[in-house]
C-alpha cells in the first residue's frame, strides 16, 4: 500500500505523486504468514511525467479503488505481490489522501478449494483401492444374501420333510417317545461334523481332543467335569426331549399344517419370557404379535369345538412351543455368548446325556405297554433314519445359519414350513382346510412376522418417511424454480416482467 505525501497541480490537471512507505508493518499487528502469493519484480519501472505509470494506473487511481498502488496494472509490474484471492474494494470516485497502511507486500491465506484440494487430492491408486474395496463389500453382501436365501430354502425343506416323514412313520410305528429319543441321539454327530468343517476351512490344525477341550470352556475355565456335565446339560436335554415329544404327539392329533403353524407361536413366547426373565426391551408391536398368536391358538382350538382330538392336539402343540421358548431363553441366559464350536460341543453333549440317562424312559414305556413294539427287525428303520437325518440337518442349519447369514432368514425359513406343509397336505393327503383354520393360520403367521421387526424399526421407519418427504419437497422446489424461470423468459420475450408469487 502507499500513502499520499503531496498533491501537485500542473495546469488544469491534478497531479498526484505516490511513494512507498518505509514501514512494512502495522503497529501491534503481525505480518500475515502462509498463503500462496507470487512475487513479480521489475528493477526499472518506467514512470510518466505525471507520476503514473500508464493510462490503466491512472484510471484505477481516479476511480478510487481502495488500496491502489501504481505499477499494479495487469501488464506492468513493479515491486508487487499478486495474490489470486486478493480483491480491491471500491471506496469512492473522489481522489482523497490515503492514510498509512501496514505493508508494501500483500498476502492472502490459502483456501480449501485451492491448496486443500491439492493436498487432499486422491491419487489413481487410492481411487482404485477404494473401488476394489467397495466391489468386495458388495460382492460379500450379495453372496451373504444369496447364501441366506439358499439357507431359507434348506431350513424350510428340512422342517417340512421332518414333519411329513413323522406322519408317514406313524402309519406303521406309533411310538413318539422312542422316535424322539432315537432322533435326539443323532446330535452326537454334530461336533464331529463341525470339526471336519473346521479342518477343511482353516489352516490351524488341532487334534479332535484339543478342539474338544478348547470348546469345553463353555462349562467353565476348568473344562467339563461330571458335575458340570449333569448340572448344565440335564435341564436343556429334558426341555429338548419334551419339545420333540410334544410335537410328535400333536402330529398324531392334527395335520402337519396346523402343528407347524401352532409351533410358530414359540416366537411370541420367547419375547414374553425374555421380557419377564431377561428384562429385554418392551416393544408394543411385539405385544400385539403375541396377542395375535394367542388369538390364532384360540381360533385353532375352536375350529372343531373345544373337545375331542383337535383341542388336545392344539394343547400339545402349544406345549411344544412353550418348552421350545423356555429352552431358547435359558440358552440365551447361560450360554448366550457361545460361538459355533461351543454350540456344536454343547449339542453333542446333550446327545450323550440323552443316550446315557434318558435311555431308561423308552424301556419303562416298553415294559408298561405304553409304547410297545415287536422285534427290532420289525421297526421301520428307513423312515426312522430318514427322520433322524432330516432333524439333524435342520438343527445344524439353524445353528450354523445364524453365524453364516442373517438370523432373520432362519426364522423366515421356519415360517415358510407352514405353506410348505399346507401344499403337501393339500396335494398328497387331500386335506380340506376350514375357513376358521385358514384364518387362524394366517393370524399366527402375521404375528410371527411382526416378531421379526428389529427393535429400532419405528425410528428407522420415521427416518425413511422423512427422507421421502424431503425428496418430494426438493423436487417440488426444482419444479417451481424451472416454472418461474420459464415464466420470466417468456415475459421478457413479450416485453413485460412478471414476478412469481411462489
Amino acid at each position: 500500500m502507499m500513502s499520499t505525501e503531496s498533491v501537485l497541480e500542473s495546469g488544469d490537471q491534478p497531479c498526484i505523486r505516490l511513494e512507498p512507505l518505509k514501514s512494512t508493518h502495522l503497529p501491534g499487528k503481525s505480518t500475515p504468514t502462509g498463503g500462496s502469493c507470487v512475487v513479480f519484480t521489475d528493477s526499472s519501472p518506467k514512470v510518466t511525467a505525471n507520476g503514473l505509470h500508464d493510462i490503466e494506473d491512472r484510471i484505477l487511481r481516479i476511480t478510487g479503488y481502495y488500496g491502489y498502488n501504481p505499477g499494479y496494472s495487469s501488464h506492468r509490474r513493479g515491486d508487487s505481490v499478486w495474490c489470486p484471492q486478493w480483491r480491491m474494494k471500491k471506496h469512492s470516485a473522489r481522489v482523497a489522501p490515503l492514510s498509512s497502511y501496514s505493508t508494501q507486500v500483500l498476502t492472502c491465506p490459502n483456501s480449501e478449494g485451492e491448496d486443500g484440494s491439492e493436498s487432499h487430492a486422491e491419487t489413481p491408486g487410492s481411487e482404485t483401492s477404494m473401488e476394489s474395496q467397495s466391489f468386495h463389500t458388495c460382492t460379500n453382501t450379495a453372496l451373504k444374501v444369496l447364501g441366506g436365501l439358499l439357507m431359507v430354502l434348506c431350513v424350510s425343506s428340512s422342517w417340512v420333510g421332518t414333519t411329513q416323514v413323522v406322519k408317514l412313520t406313524f402309519q406303521s410305528f406309533s411310538c413318539p417317545f422312542f422316535i424322539s429319543w432315537f432322533s435326539s441321539n443323532w446330535n452326537i454327530l454334530i461336533f464331529p461334523i463341525y470339526y471336519s468343517g473346521h479342518v477343511v476351512t482353516t489352516r490351524e490344525k488341532q487334534t479332535p481332543i484339543q478342539k474338544f477341550r478348547e470348546c469345553s470352556k463353555l462349562f467353565g475355565e476348568d473344562g467339563m467335569t461330571l458335575k458340570l456335565f449333569v448340572k448344565r446339560t440335564a435341564p436343556f436335554s429334558i426341555l429338548w426331549t419334551l419339545t420333540n415329544y410334544l410335537y410328535l404327539l400333536a402330529l398324531k392329533k392334527l395335520t402337519a399344517t396346523d402343528v407347524s403353524a401352532l409351533y410358530c407361536c414359540h416366537k411370541a413366547f420367547v419375547f414374553l419370557l425374555s421380557w419377564i426373565v431377561l428384562k429385554d426391551r418392551f416393544m408394543g408391536v411385539r405385544i400385539v404379535a403375541a396377542i395375535m398368536a394367542i388369538t390364532g391358538i384360540v381360533m385353532m382350538a375352536y375350529a372343531d369345538g373345544f373337545h375331542g382330538d383337535s383341542f388336545v392336539g392344539v394343547a400339545l402343540a402349544v406345549g411344544s412351543a412353550s418348552t421350545s421358548a423356555l429352552y431358547k431363553v435359558l440358552f440365551k441366559m447361560f450360554l448366550g455368548s457361545a460361538n459355533l464350536g461351543e454350540v456344536a460341543h454343547f449339542l453333542s453333549t446333550m446327545g450323550f446325556f440323552n443316550l446315557i440317562f434318558i435311555s431308561c424312559v423308552p424301556l419303562i414305556l416298553y415294559f408298561t405297554r405304553v409304547e410297545h413294539w415287536g422285534s427290532l427287525s420289525s421297526l421301520p428303520w428307513g423312515y426312522m433314519c430318514g427322520l433322524a437325518g432330516l432333524w439333524l440337518v435342520f438343527n445344524i442349519l439353524v445353528h450354523v445359519g445364524v453365524v453364516l447369514t442373517y438370523p432373520i432368514l432362519i426364522s423366515i425359513g421356519t415360517l415358510l414350513s407352514v405353506p410348505g406343509n399346507a401344499a403337501v397336505d393339500l396335494l398328497k393327503h387331500e386335506v380340506i382346510f376350514s375357513v376358521v383354520r385358514l384364518a387362524a393360520t394366517c393370524i399366527i403367521c402375521l404375528g410371527f412376522l411382526l416378531m421379526l421387526l428389529p427393535e429400532e424399526w419405528d425410528s428407522v421407519t420415521l427416518r425413511f418417511l422423512a427422507t421421502i418427504a424431503d425428496k418430494k419437497s426438493e423436487d417440488h422446489g426444482e419444479e417451481l424454480t424451472d416454472s418461474s424461470t420459464h415464466t420470466r423468459s417468456r415475459s421478457r420475450a413479450n416485453g413485460t416482467v412478471s414476478i412469481p408469487l411462489a
